[in-house]
């Protein structure tokens, strides 16, 4: 047997009996054990690989990242003190805290949409860019009931993330979670990027808090990872377009377990748009309200939505509706139960119509409904010492949920006045007690211009009683006045 040295030298003794001149065989050195490509087949290869790695995800997320930014909010928070501290050390003191997010950018001139929750109560905003540049900014607006905000910074020609739709979402595509989870202890200021699939589509999360300001309905569903500080960062598909805005986990560790939750886009870009041009959100009123989560249990045998209440004079009663009545589609939307409402409520703009069908009497019929700015909106206003008021009109009651048949809604408390006498945002108030010639004098309170007349009446530096309802319980603050 002819081994592969000796077999090859023979060849290149028989190759070279053409020449004139002798050819002696050289011994050839051994054939190597990794053979190295050719340089033509080496980029054919890497050309190759680079085609495998470049997939859609990549591209996808390639379009979007520029536009991802970084939050980082400050601020500042009481401390609570025992009566052993306030008596040695004064007035409460202050501490600042920070919270970090996500945002992207909707608009080249600085415009940037993020959660609610990630600016709330903030004293000061830093946005990070992606090359690490930080940018003070200032918030335009926000709307705690969709979780949506809106700030600006002063920088011109941003990259703009592309938005895209979640009304045609399939179950199982891809999606692609972007943020900044943990901010800064990772080092720099690139977006982290993480993958999964659109689990579901539609979903209504039951409020686990009775003082959780934002709605979360309609919500898309996502397998991809969305840790501490990916709130407000996009959600997108694999053509790079945002799909959604990061909000929200299921968890009982404080870390994604593959249960995440974003705010749709369109729902996104409705309220940043009404926040640049205004400022705020107007939000709809229906004047009806319908079988909340203490009848979730009956949704199958109801068929819909029961009616308990419609507001007199309001939109719902214009239409038709009566208490009693079945709502069982809205705008085109089957509703099982009150979150189906709610969702359908939290898209609409005053003055969109609402097509429904309502079931009476095992009668299906149509009925359009045609919301209005709320009643506290429209409702006169009494400024008395810094604080908003309004009469306690069967509309305002239904708005604000109060029990009470008359008296006067506190609708803006500043904090600091709210700190000093304990009174918050949409307290009712129904009576005030104070001392007229040595005897007590309770006195009702049926509208707004009640409050002004009876404290007109109280002399300066006496103390008096202020009764209030919230949540539905009534309280008392002792105030001075």
């Amino acid at each position: 047997m002819v081994s592969a040295p000796r077999l090859l030298a023979l060849t290149l003794i028989l190759a070279a009996c053409d020449s004139d001149r002798p050819v002696v065989a050289q011994r050839p050195a051994p054939p190597s054990t990794i053979p190295l490509p050719a340089a033509d087949s080496a980029a054919a290869m890497s050309a190759r690989l680079d085609g495998s790695r470049r997939t859609a995800l990549v591209d996808a997320t390639a379009r979007v990242s520029p536009s991802v930014v970084s939050l980082r909010v400050t601020v500042r928070q009481q401390v609570q003190m025992s009566s052993f501290d306030a008596f040695f050390f004064g007035a409460p003191r202050e501490q600042t805290a920070q919270s970090f997010g996500t945002g992207f950018v909707v608009r080249a001139d600085g415009i940037i949409i993020t959660n609610q929750h990630v600016v709330a109560g903030a004293d000061q905003i830093i946005v990070t860019l992606p090359d690490g540049t930080d940018v003070d900014a200032r918030l335009l607006g926000e709307d705690p009931l969709t979780d949506i905000a809106v700030v600006k910074i002063d920088r011109t020609a941003l990259p703009v993330a592309p938005l895209g739709r979640s009304a045609d979402l399939l179950i199982g595509e891809w999606a692609i979670a972007l943020g900044n989870p943990y901010s800064g202890l990772l080092g720099n200021s690139e977006p982290s990027v993480t993958s999964g699939v659109i689990s579901a589509t539609g979903r209504n999360i039951l409020p686990t808090d009775a003082n959780q300001t934002g709605r979360y309905y309609d919500m898309i569903q996502t397998d991809a990872s969305i840790n501490p500080g990916n709130s407000g960062g996009p959600l997108v598909n694999s053509l790079g377009e945002v799909i959604g805005v990061n909000s929200s986990i299921f968890s009982n560790t404080g870390g994604s377990v593959g249960i995440g939750f974003a705010i749709p886009i369109e729902r996104a870009v409705r309220v940043a748009e009404e926040i640049i041009a205004n400022g705020s959100v107007r939000r709809p009123w229906v004047g009806l309200e319908v079988a909340g989560a203490d009848r979730m249990s009956e949704w199958k045998s109801a068929g819909g939505v029961p009616v308990i209440q419609v507001v007199p004079e309001g939109p719902a009663a214009a239409a038709g509706l009566r208490a009693g009545d079945v709502l069982t589609r809205a705008n085109g939307r089957t509703l099982r139960n009150y979150l189906d409402w709610e969702a359908v409520l939290l898209d609409l703009h005053v003055g969109d119509v609402v097509e429904t069908e309502v079931l009476r009497s095992g009668q299906t019929m149509a009925r359009r409904i045609v919301p209005a700015d709320l009643p506290t909106v429209t409702a006169e206003r009494v400024r008395l010492r810094g604080l908003d008021l309004v009469t306690l009109t069967p509309g305002v009651r239904a708005e604000l949920g109060a029990r009470s048949d008359v008296g006067a809604a506190l609708l803006r408390v500043p904090p600091e006045t709210g700190r000093l006498t304990g009174l918050q945002d949409n307290d009712v108030i129904v009576r005030i007690d104070y001392v007229e010639d040595r005897r007590i004098v309770q006195q009702p309170v049926r509208t707004a211009q009640d409050v002004a007349r009876i404290l007109d009446r109280i002399p300066r530096g006496a103390s008096f009683r202020l009764w209030v309802e919230r949540r539905g319980g009534y309280s008392y603050t002792d105030l001075t006045n």
